[in-house]
């Protein structure tokens, strides 16, 4: 180990890090400067990467969950050669810098993920921890060993603390997940100050509760780190290291206090570093020669280890033909073949999560990539799988994810999933819930993930259950994340396809709002609706060239419709079915008139209103929820707030 050029690359880090943030006049100090040396080390001596080529299939993968750290990535991807350039760091926090405030995954070269959000970091962590141990399942053979790399996370006492860390670590536990490796930087210091007052766990210990390994030791002992790593490596268990650091080190200004967490250290500050470090003073953005020859030095042998994991590739995939090919199909997203979806006809009567139920089983069998669960809620969000088991320690080959109740953890899980390559997740609780996953479901969508959500139970109809389980207000405040497709079916055979175009999604997380109850298949009046419905909404029954009134229904609420639509006497009375709002308002205004028609528009949706007012023609004209349900039976909840066909076709009239 190259003590001395790692001694360069950590300083450089320091060096980069203050000079940036003092120039954005904004940003975090504290754990770069806290830091260094972990970064020098992970990605000088320990992590498989080559920088030439960021996506190779089989490297580690390092995600700074506590992203407020940001310039402690950008500064390592910089030193070590990836796309990050001295300019881009000198624009840190500018509008288009590839050098974001936080770390964005597809904005900058060698960034695994988008963090920030405190403690989603080592729930993406696990997921790709948990991709990688499914893919090695699948792929590896006796003989090739094409999957086998770690994922790598540094946490801090804010990741610790929040909630969805304890769930994802919990379920990483059981799960063994022995690739994955997280580094916890403890100093003891919040944005608030020191941490004994409010953090006074004990994290080892919690940590081993849950079935991980633990080690201790300090943040600037570069080749006891590595040997930790090493010991890490050959425990089945997930590895917790624990390093001691001092925020902010080697500014003394502000070393060891919460003054060193989020500000710049300001020009004494600055001085008083570089100082204390052996900086020279009159160089901003200054870089150690000796740290770029460092990285320099390793360039041969990081192609060289991409070079051999190429010839083992190729060497597998001749003497293992169908599996290449399905290697291929998996990193495309594509399916083995066409599938072959359940078949339904006009009165045929079913919950719209059991037609989900029927459709992921379908799809499932030619998208063999398609992996997921729910929190605890198999069966009444139906999705079982057919033919696979569910993954465990003992079976890594398993499809189907017992989450246990964790909705964040498991949207966070499967963002890590998805953000790993080679497999598309879904994850499904309660519409709800969804309350409980919205952070994650957020970083899905920045992302551009592909994650499915099947949000079942999604109307005051769930019943007896009550307010707590009647989503009112969850369509709304689900459509309006901008870049999350939300979808709801109204009945089964719209079900088949909101699943085709979930996992024909390549850039959007897809939401699906399923019912509880029975809801009837219905006769559909355009002869090429499974076309016209791609444009997010199609005419379920025309009602003449010149309808009168077009409702505009979605999910259960179309077959409301065409109940009331048969009430109505002396109207011509067009029913549409509005699958996507969101997707259906972008349309052009050519399509969107051929659909609604010029007459009236009436809105029927059992949810808030929020979103419906430009497409109903006025606000008496919304059929919708604006209080929060009640505890009966799903017909005697709607009676009670007249939610009817009866109420409905009496609007229709009006």
């Amino acid at each position: 180990m190259n003590i001395s050029g790692l001694n360069a690359a950590a300083l450089s880090v320091r060096s980069l890090a203050m000079d940036a943030i003092q120039k954005a006049n904004s940003g975090h100090p504290g754990l770069p400067l806290g830091c260094a040396e972990l970064a020098a080390v992970l990605y000088g001596e320990i992590m498989k990467h080559n920088p030439a080529d960021s996506r190779w299939a089989d490297r580690d993968r390092f995600i700074l969950s506590a992203g407020h750290g940001s310039m402690l990535d950008y500064a390592i991807l910089h030193l070590s050669g990836y796309k990050v350039k001295l300019n881009d760091i000198k624009k840190f926090r500018q509008l288009k810098s590839v050098c974001a405030g936080h770390p964005e995954y597809g904005v900058t070269d060698g960034v695994e993920a988008t963090t920030g959000p405190l403690g989603q970091g080592i729930a993406m962590a696990v997921g790709m921890a948990l991709a990688e141990s499914i893919l090695a399942a699948k792929f590896n053979t006796p003989k090739h060993k094409i999957v086998d790399h770690y994922t790598y996370t540094l946490i801090g006492e804010g990741c610790l603390m929040e909630g969805v860390s304890s769930e994802a670590s919990s379920f990483a536990g059981s799960m063994k997940l022995g690739k994955l490796i997280a580094f916890y930087d403890k100093n003891k210091i919040t944005i608030d100050g020191s941490t004994d007052a409010v953090f006074a766990e004990d994290v080892a210990k919690r940590y081993e509760a849950y079935g991980w390994q633990v080690l201790s030791g300090s943040m600037y002992d570069m080749e006891n780190i590595a040997r930790f790593v090493a010991e890490a490596k050959r425990d089945e268990r997930p590895s917790l290291i624990i390093l001691d650091s001092v925020i902010g080190k080697g500014a003394p200004t502000v070393a060891g206090s919460a003054k060193a967490h989020g500000a710049p250290l300001g020009a004494e500050g600055i001085a008083a570093a570089k100082k204390e470090l052996g900086l020279p003073l009159d160089k901003e953005f200054y870089v150690v020669p000796e740290a770029y020859d460092y990285f320099e030095s390793k360039r041969e042998s990081w192609a060289k280890k991409e070079a051999e994991w190429k010839a083992v590739f190729s060497e597998w995939a001749e003497e293992n033909p169908e599996l290449a090919k399905e290697w291929k199909r998996f990193f495309a997203g594509k399916p083995s073949k066409k599938p072959s979806m359940t078949a339904y006809k006009a009165g045929d009567s079913l919950a719209t999560r059991n037609a989900s139920g029927a459709a992921l089983l379908d799809l499932s069998k030619v998208y063999t990539n398609l992996v997921g669960g729910s929190a605890d809620l198999q069966g009444p969000n139906c999705t079982k799988l057919a033919d696979t088991n569910s993954y465990s320690p003992s079976c890594r080959d398993g499809r189907y994810i017992h989450f246990g109740i964790r909705e964040f953890a498991m949207a966070a899980v499967s963002n890590g999933i998805a953000l790993h390559g080679g497999l598309i997740p879904f994850c499904a609780t309660f519409m709800v819930f969804a309350d409980y996953l919205r952070p994650a479901l957020r970083l899905s969508a920045l992302m551009r993930k592909n994650v499915i959500y099947v949000l079942t139970h999604d109307s005051i109809f769930v019943g007896e259950d009550g307010p707590t389980h009647q989503p009112i207000e969850t369509l709304s405040s689900l459509r309006v994340i901008p870049n999350v497709q939300v979808l709801r079916p109204g009945d089964a055979e719209e079900t088949a396809e909101a699943w085709k175009m979930a996992v024909a999604a390549k850039e959007t997380p897809v939401c699906i709002a399923l019912s509880r109850q029975n809801l009837p298949v219905y006769e559909k009046d355009d002869p090429d609706w499974r076309n016209t419905i791609l444009c997010g909404a199609y005419i379920v029954q025309k009602g003449g060239a010149k309808p009168d009134v077009t409702v505009l229904a979605t999910g259960s609420e179309v077959s409301l419709a065409l109940k009331a639509a048969s009430l109505v006497k002396g109207k011509k009375v067009r029913i549409v079915s509005v699958i996507d709002r969101e997707l259906f308002r972008t349309q052009p205004k050519e399509i969107k008139e051929s659909i609604m028609g010029k007459g009236r528009r009436i809105v029927a949706e059992a949810a808030s209103p929020m979103g419906w007012e430009g497409f109903a023609s006025s606000e008496k004209d919304l059929f919708c929820l604006t209080s929060f349900g009640e505890s009966a039976p799903g017909a005697k909840v709607a009676e009670h707030f007249g939610f009817t066909a009866e109420n409905l076709a009496k609007l229709i009239e009006g």
